[in-house]
């Protein structure tokens, strides 16, 4: 078929398939960071829903919630203080609060808590380098100074957000660094912590 053509036709021929394939490579770009966005929107709701939902779960205790057993009484007279003085043993055991009990369950928690933070922060930092290299395409695919404006502060954003992220992860990893050790000088079964 390509013998039969003109050479001008084909030249149109060749021009028409190489303005379709350019338009279909663009929009399938196009989709691709749209579809980015919505994965790193998605991931940014979530994260709120969990900041609100660890900040309701929050409680401040008071004066008021301890009730009146727990408020100090009035200083006793200088005469009534020497009775007083020695407090009842059993009076000396209710005031201490009772110790936690670091059994297996609450090792277990508390490593996988530090985990489930770690794994959720490590999500949240591809999410963010995702989000940068779009933001750095775009940026260089736009001609527009206000547009090529826009994307920049955008991109300074998620610089600022992934740094915060990356210093999150440090942490993390610290933390579950410390709690093995803790149970290491603790005595605990290492299979507690894993």
């Amino acid at each position: 078929m390509h013998d039969r053509l003109s050479p001008s036709n084909r030249r149109r021929c060749l021009r028409t398939w190489t303005i379709r394939g350019l338009a279909g490579l663009l929009t399938l770009g196009l989709s691709a960071t749209a579809l980015e966005a919505q994965s790193l929107a998605e991931v940014a709701r979530k994260e709120a829903e969990r900041r609100k939902a660890v900040k309701s779960e929050a409680k401040v205790y008071t004066n008021r919630d301890l009730g009146p057993e727990a408020t100090s009484p009035p200083a006793p007279a200088p005469a009534a203080a020497a009775p007083a003085a020695q407090p009842a043993p059993d009076a000396a055991a209710q005031a201490e609060p009772p110790k936690e009990v670091k059994d297996e369950k609450y090792w277990r928690d508390r490593i996988t808590k530090a985990r489930e933070d770690l794994a959720r922060a490590e999500i949240l930092q591809a999410a963010l380098q995702s989000r940068l290299n779009a933001l750095q395409t775009d940026f260089v695919n736009r001609d527009d100074p206000a547009q090529r404006a826009q994307i920049a502060q955008d991109t300074q954003k998620a610089k600022d957000e992934m740094a915060r992220t990356t210093a999150d992860l440090d942490r993390l990893k610290k933390e579950i660094t410390d709690i093995q050790e803790e149970a290491r000088k603790a005595g605990v079964p290492p299979g507690w912590v894993r």
